[in-house]
């Protein structure tokens, strides 16, 4: 299992937030952490400490007046490590290149492909022609409604039509590198983790795939490696100490390498 770390932007500032309080509508989010440094400062840190394959999020939408400041907080973290982070927020074929030419190492997509509630694969295919499936990831975040945990776009706040299952993960593993999922309604709570999502995350064989969402504890992430069968990853945001929680980074990376 490996520790995939995070840069949250939202409003022009690199932010812990509660996910499931997430809304466009006048820019707000419940906030776990506000930080009084840019993108490019925990970059470095990733990189002093080679965690490669962490993401940066853009959790405005590209309405919004703060999606331009946004994206100047993510480009400083870009260019301060060139090819290690992953960026998601927004991201279409036509600026997709835009970010991999500025140092993404991929992009992340949901709503371009979850579009309006149902899987297009049209979309899909669009994106695996502007950036390669070796350079897409899937967000497949979700949230839990009627016993399913189905699928959620537009920054967590659309349900789609389409639930979290083996098979669907399965099917989707042929068009993209690997799959992001937040258990959005444990996101920022250091709660617990979702198991249920786990389970279904561990039974994708040899194919990457980052859980986030409610790791609260470190009996949390020892329950994770056991129920991943030690091949999900896994993010931690607001727990971390960095992040003002109290949570140690370095006894994560620790636990994630026994």
């Amino acid at each position: 299992m490996k520790f995939r770390p995070c840069i949250d932007i939202h409003n022009g500032q690199v932010k812990q937030i509660v996910g499931g309080s997430l809304k466009d509508a006048g820019n707000r989010a419940v906030e776990n952490f506000v930080s009084d440094q840019n993108g490019a400062f925990y970059a470095s840190m990733y990189k002093e400490l080679n965690l490669k394959g962490g993401h940066i999020i853009l959790l405005n939408p590209t309405s919004s007046e703060y999606y331009d400041k946004d994206v100047d907080q993510a480009l400083s973290a870009l260019r301060k490590w060139p090819g290690a982070l992953q960026i998601g927020g927004g991201i279409t074929p036509e600026n997709a290149a835009f970010f991999l030419n500025n140092g993404a190492s991929h992009v992340i997509v949901t709503s371009y492909v979850f579009s309006k509630g149902e899987f297009n694969r049209e979309n899909l295919e669009k994106m695996k022609k502007a950036v390669g499936r070796d350079r897409l990831v899937l967000d497949l975040s979700c949230r839990k409604k009627d016993g399913n945990y189905y699928i959620v776009t537009d920054r967590w706040q659309n349900f789609t039509n389409y639930f979290l299952t083996p098979d669907l993960l399965n099917m989707l593993t042929s068009s993209c590198a690997e799959f992001l999922i937040h258990a959005v309604d444990a996101e920022g709570k250091a709660s617990g983790i979702e198991e249920e999502i786990v389970d279904m995350m561990s039974s994708i064989d040899g194919f990457p795939a980052t859980y986030a969402g409610g790791v609260g504890s470190y009996d949390d992430l020892y329950r994770l490696k056991e129920i991943g069968k030690n091949k999900v990853d896994v993010t931690i945001g607001s727990a971390l100490d960095m992040f003002g929680g109290h949570l140690s980074l370095d006894k994560i990376l620790q636990i994630c390498a026994e």
